[in-house]
């Protein structure tokens, strides 16, 4: 099973950009979708950004035009470039990697790291 390990985490000011990235442990063409979720404190987890592994992607709608996720096979790499960060984006970031053969925000995935932290002061 693949690991999978979060790094980029900052704290930024309102307006501010920060690129997530999440390295896999194994090849990530096993799975074929893979994705970033976020939790704030006193929050349920709701999902940012999945892509499969075509590259074909699907944002939630208060990130559309202003977060790209990107994906990177050969190198097991997953990339979220968030700009225009704002004070409601505050929120450990998870990445996570799915079998399924199906690639939404609602789709199921098997595996999960531990986690980044994002803080943005307004």
């Amino acid at each position: 099973q693949v690991q999978l390990v979060e790094s980029g985490g900052d704290s930024v000011q309102s307006g501010g950009s920060l690129r997530l990235s999440c390295r896999a442990s194994g090849n990530t063409n096993d799975y074929f979708c893979m994705g970033w979720f976020r939790q704030a404190p006193g929050k349920e987890r709701e999902p940012v950004a999945v892509i499969a592994r075509n590259g074909w992607t699907n944002y939630e709608d208060s990130v559309e035009g202003r977060f790209t996720l990107s994906r990177d096979n050969a190198k097991n790499t997953l990339h979220l470039q968030m700009n225009n960060l704002k004070p409601e984006d505050t929120a450990m970031y998870y990445c996570a990697a799915g079998i399924s053969g199906t690639c939404s925000l609602t789709a199921r995935f098997d595996v999960w790291g531990q986690g980044t932290q994002v803080t943005v002061s307004s």
